[in-house]
């Protein structure tokens, strides 16, 4: 029988081992590291620079005197809280939907929804680099997978004819992709999906978590900035990136979400979210957000985004989420590593997050960073001599781990 000790050493010889490591905070992006080194981060989601604010800070203080701390049970038993029900009104607004429904991350939102609209005799065809949580909620369901290359439309058609000759009329055939992606930053065609998805009868699921507070009229998404949102039939989003906050969720029809209270074992058997971060999440959806506040936050990453352009000698980035490839894990885990001992903090995303062969630096720039921030990073890559390639460089079809086409 193999052992616990065996498999960690097998992932320590593929440089794939990975260990949890704490930090501090020390003041905007800086950290402060176990062994008291001081770092500027580069490496979180928090894209308008919310999650460590006074202001937000303050609207927690506020809801943890108006709402108990815990939630105490699972959404349907007795774990539903004004809170919550403020928050699913709030999120159902800004996206222009009838209904939204709460979970406790966006991996639950994923997973849960996914085997809760697709059962066996359905077909889902996602693209290649769709998140994990979404892969796993595929192969979950039961229903019959498929995959195209990463904004191959070609590919999108075939597999959409093909769905609906081998599915038959009755059954639901899901595409699902990204509006951002994860680890490259780029942006779906949506235009062109949600033609293909209408020509061959399908549903489209739209995960909006690396674009929603930051792209689109209000951080709405790239839906609305496209004008395609009334099109898309599942919006799934987070509220830990942008928003600051914790949890997930998942926009649209009345009908869907109250499958989704019904059928969603993510939902049903997960305690819910606490009330006061719920409470604060609905403010920041419902004011901070869509308002001034969040446009002048916007406004200051798109600055940075052109800033780094600027530095780095490179485009305007799609996203704030900038990969920086550099082939095997061995090369990625030694460019962080000296990235750490300049101060930086980027981490190196390797198998199987992304495909081997295309382990990288994720650098993930937002609101908070300062003009001195991006020059540090970008002389520090530029003496370790890979600034060319962040953005992406060119883009190989190598499979993820999880899925095959």
């Amino acid at each position: 029988m193999r052992t616990f000790a065996s498999e960690l050493e097998q992932l320590a010889s593929q440089h794939l081992r990975r260990r949890v490591e704490s930090f501090q905070a020390a003041g905007g992006v800086g950290l402060r590291a176990g062994d008291g080194s001081e770092l500027t981060g580069f490496a979180s989601n928090d894209y308008l620079g919310f999650a460590g604010s006074d202001r937000l800070r303050g609207l927690l203080r506020d809801a943890v005197e108006r709402w108990p701390v815990g939630a105490g049970a699972s959404r349907l038993v007795t774990g539903t809280h004004g809170a919550h029900g403020e928050l699913e009104v709030a999120l159902a607004a800004v996206k222009g939907t009838e209904a939204a429904v709460a979970f406790s991350s966006g991996y639950a939102a994923a997973v849960g929804t996914m085997s809760a609209v697709l059962r066996a005799g359905d077909v889902v065809i996602l693209d290649k680099l769709c998140h994990a949580s979404l892969i796993d909620g595929a192969r979950l369901s039961g229903a019959t997978l498929r995959v195209f290359p990463h904004n191959d439309m070609e590919r999108l058609a075939k597999h959409l004819a093909w769905a609906r000759r081998f599915a038959g009329d009755e059954a639901r055939v899901l595409v699902v992709t990204e509006s951002v992606f994860s680890m490259d930053g780029d942006r779906a065609p949506l235009d062109e999906i949600v033609r293909l998805k209408q020509a061959h009868g399908a549903m489209l699921l739209l995960d909006e978590a690396h674009a929603f507070g930051v792209i689109g009229p209000g951080g709405r998404g790239l839906a609305h900035e496209v004008g395609v949102a009334a099109q898309v039939d599942i919006s799934l989003g987070t509220l830990s990136k942008a928003v600051g906050m914790q949890g997930g969720f998942v926009a649209g029809s009345r009908e869907l979400a109250e499958l989704l209270v019904n059928r969603a074992r993510s939902f049903l058997y997960s305690t819910a979210v606490l009330p006061p971060v719920a409470a604060v999440a609905a403010e920041m959806v419902r004011g901070v957000i869509p308002g001034s506040e969040g446009e002048a936050a916007r406004g200051m990453l798109q600055a940075n985004l052109r800033r780094w352009a600027e530095l780095s000698g490179g485009p305007v980035p799609a996203s704030p989420v900038i990969p920086v490839i550099l082939g095997s894990e061995e090369n990625a885990l030694a460019a962080a590593a000296q990235l750490r001992r300049d101060g930086l903090l980027v981490p190196a995303i390797r198998y199987p997050t992304v495909a081997r062969g295309r382990a990288r630096l994720r650098v993930s720039v937002t609101a908070a960073h300062s003009e001195a921030d991006l020059r540090k990073l970008a002389d520090a890559l530029r003496r370790l001599g890979v600034l060319g390639s962040a953005g992406g460089g060119d883009r190989l079809e190598e499979d993820r781990a999880e899925v095959p086409e």
